[in-house]
């Protein structure tokens, strides 16, 4: 399928990467149901940015785990490249995560022991990359974060900014080809806000990747292609961003 974007008076053919049809997931707590998403369909293009926002509550980040394979929906269809990630088991869900997705988290997830460095090459050796050249390949990727002095620094010696450069750093070091981030800069003051959305899309666009970021800072959807408002677990309406700061390429 194909999904048409305006961009600023331009219309931009894209190719689905991401496909969600009749998209459901109910949680039990007791006797008690709760509706998290409710019939969500929506197509993702590649290249695209998107940005899923909403209350505490809409469902939104349970929708961006459903892409990134984190959970199984209760019903429906997640299909990513071609490929239903709701018919794979555990294993397979963590080898198309290795493959295939990059991600930025509001917490920064660093482990406290590893330097910059070695939090970053760690997501090569899963990969089996040779110690030699994951770690020349993760400092470059620090370097492109502005973080080329602090490769041996570990997250108590980073400030929050330097951390979450050190997250982004890790989610594209090996070249995924959709990036999420849940609440990246939740963290975060204004300016470094800013300076890291700036980072997240333009390294996205460098390498033709699919952005999906999560957020309830409508300041941040002013990057996005389309916004996809969520309210009680369903798409209330999608936005359309012509003045998106960010084009596709």
């Amino acid at each position: 399928m194909l999904d048409f974007i305006c961009i600023e008076k331009e219309v931009v053919k894209l190719e689905d990467l991401i496909q969600l049809r009749n998209l459901r997931k109910i949680y039990k707590m007791g006797d008690e149901k709760i509706i998290a998403l409710d019939n969500i369909d929506l197509d993702i293009g590649k290249k695209e940015f998107v940005c899923l926002i909403g209350t505490s509550g809409s469902g939104k980040s349970t929708l961006l785990n459903m892409m990134a394979g984190l959970e199984k929906p209760t019903r429906g269809e997640i299909i990513i490249n071609e490929m239903h990630l709701e018919k794979m088991d555990e294993k397979q869900l963590a080898k198309f995560r290795q493959l295939n997705i990059g991600f930025v988290f509001q917490s920064y997830n660093l482990i406290p022991t590893l330097t910059a460095l070695e939090n970053v090459s760690l997501v090569l050796t899963f990969r089996g990359v040779p110690k030699s050249s994951r770690d020349k390949v993760a400092a470059k990727m620090l370097k492109n974060v502005g973080l080329g002095n602090r490769l041996h620094h570990k997250p108590s010696e980073m400030s929050g900014g330097q951390q979450q450069r050190v997250s982004i750093a890790r989610a594209f070091v090996s070249n995924p080809r959709i990036v999420f981030a849940d609440e990246p800069t939740g963290n975060l003051d204004t300016k470094t806000t800013y300076e890291v959305m700036d980072l997240i899309t333009g390294m996205a666009k460098e390498y033709s990747q699919t952005l999906v970021i999560v957020t309830h800072d409508v300041e941040i959807s002013g990057y996005a292609h389309r916004v996809i408002h969520l309210r009680d677990g369903s798409i209330e309406r999608i936005d359309i961003n012509k003045s998106s700061k960010e084009e596709i390429g």
